[in-house]
């Protein structure tokens, strides 16, 4: 598997675990901090909207592919941005985005969906793209235009695409 470099200082756990990994007290928080928001949305629903964005036929399959994509991108959101996506997302997705061990190259965003297709049998760079487009574009509406900015300034160039986001080139 390919890893990446974090941009920024990742925060060390609490505990003396990875850097950049949410600790698993605050994985088990965050039910407790979504019951009083009133906006947040559980790994059902979740699932249920990656289903329907991504036309897949069951809802095992929609989960399997939510589970593979939001594990390739735990590895690659490091430091706050990892902890408040944790956060924003339903308890279940959390854990899948918190147990990553942050990578240690970035990838472009290309050799993400590379990496996803070798995740998932029978994947080729095509359905992958479409894999993880069906996941993050849901995760978009889902955690909101502020963290997914922040998001995609850690990560390299062409990832907005995949989070269903135009990316701009500035003019010259």
């Amino acid at each position: 598997m390919t890893t990446l470099t974090p941009q920024k200082p990742a925060l060390l756990n609490q505990g003396g675990g990875t850097p950049g990994e949410v600790p698993p007290s605050s994985v088990h928080d965050l039910r407790a901090r979504r019951d009083d928001s009133g906006g947040r949305h559980d790994w059902r629903e979740l699932v249920d909207a990656v289903r329907e964005s991504g036309q897949y036929t069951t809802r095992s399959e929609a989960e399997s592919v939510t589970r593979v994509v939001l594990s390739a991108l735990g590895g690659h959101v490091v430091g706050d941005e990892r902890v408040d996506l944790a956060r924003a997302l339903p308890e279940e997705a959390a854990r899948v985005v918190a147990s990553q061990i942050p990578a240690t190259r970035r990838l472009t965003a290309a050799e993400f969906v590379d990496s996803v297709a070798t995740r998932i049998e029978g994947a080729t760079p095509a359905t992958a793209r479409w894999d993880v487009s069906s996941v993050l574009s849901v995760l978009a509406e889902r955690v909101g235009d502020g963290l997914v900015t922040r998001i995609l300034d850690q990560l390299p160039p062409g990832y907005a695409l995949l989070f269903g986001r135009a990316e701009l080139a500035p003019a010259e």
